[in-house]
């Protein structure tokens, strides 16, 4: 009874070395354990065997199949790895990239983010990076922000523990942590490094105690510029500003300024704008960034002679430019 069994392997393994297609492995696989193959119809028999027969050949067909599954395996694989050298071509390098396109595309912050900047360089803005974590001195001292100061509490973000262990000792900072609550931080940095006239661009992630809603994040992304020379006025800044609206958002688009109070500038603006020909926006005037001239204060913080030099600053939120060009009406699609 057993013989049978045994020569089934032996003449499947010899079988198996001329199978050279797919379709052909098909076959071979079929006619050993397909519905009608020899090693179904030799499980289907063991019912009719005596009853002392049946456990001993039980165990040689399992021990059959488990065989025939790692002859199937192999063989399997040394046709997929042949029918991939015929697409491929005798020359082709597997190790080479795949030549399919790419389908994937940026999300929309970032195309926003992008196309911003560009626009910013083509007026001689240079590209600034910062760290999203600060100290207490760059995001709030440098900025005209002091402790006391009730405009500190509208920005009062994410604090770091005030401990540091340092080898087995835990020590207290001198100065305490944060996740910036926005970006300004990076140009009181940037002028610390390096002396007027200065025209830069930053940008980043920034964090605050926000409630999330249809137009507020706990965690958003944040743009802003800085120019720094001599006999810098508002005209200067309404200009910059004029040219970056219609360039992003059409030539139709016009822009106003609106008295605010931001402690690292004075005077201080909000911006609005109005295009008629964004569906969503209509004829309104929308809110889109704040501005303003840099305080003296701002100067003095970082080394500069206010007497001298003067600048402006504005920042704008790239959530809400990109929610206006996509129509998008809660941030939180973004996420």
């Amino acid at each position: 009874m057993l013989s049978p069994l045994e020569s089934i392997y032996s003449k499947a393994a010899l079988q198996a070395q001329s199978i050279e297609s797919r379709a052909d492995f098909e076959i071979f696989k079929s006619r050993l354990v397909g519905p009608k193959g020899t090693v179904t119809q030799w499980t289907k028999e063991i019912k009719t065997l005596p009853q002392e027969q049946r456990p001993v050949v039980g165990r040689q067909i399992n021990t059959l199949k488990q065989a025939l599954a790692r002859l199937f395996a192999e063989l399997l694989d040394r046709v997929e790895s042949r029918e991939q050298q015929d697409r491929l071509g005798a020359a082709a390098d597997p190790t080479l990239p795949s030549p399919d396109p790419e389908h994937a595309s940026l999300h929309p912050l970032e195309q926003v983010r992008r196309e911003i900047v560009a626009l910013f360089q083509k007026v001689g803005f240079a590209i600034v990076e910062g760290s999203e974590i600060e100290t207490e001195y760059f995001v709030f001292d440098a900025l005209n922000i002091p402790e006391e100061h009730p405009a500190r509490a509208a920005h009062d973000t994410y604090y770091l523990r005030d401990h540091a262990v340092v080898g087995n000792v835990t020590q207290k900072r001198s100065e305490r942590y944060l996740l910036r609550p926005h970006t300004s931080c990076v140009q009181i940095r940037k002028m610390l490094q390096q002396s007027p006239p200065l025209r830069i661009i930053s940008s980043g992630r920034c964090f605050r105690r926000d409630t999330s809603d249809a137009t507020h994040s706990t965690n958003f992304h944040q743009i802003e510029g800085l120019y720094v020379d001599e006999a810098v006025t508002v005209r200067d800044l309404k200009a910059i500003l004029d040219y970056f609206v219609k360039k992003l958002l059409g030539r139709e688009a016009r822009t106003r300024f609106r008295p605010h109070f931001f402690p690292y500038t004075e005077p201080s603006f909000e911006v609005d704008f109005a295009a008629a020909h964004l569906g969503k926006v209509s004829r309104k005037w929308v809110e889109i960034m704040g501005c303003g001239l840099v305080d003296p204060a701002v100067f003095e913080a970082v080394g500069y002679d206010a007497s001298r030099w003067s600048g402006f600053a504005f920042g704008m939120g790239i959530e809400r430019i990109a929610m206006i060009l996509y129509g998008v009406d809660d941030i939180r699609h973004f996420y």
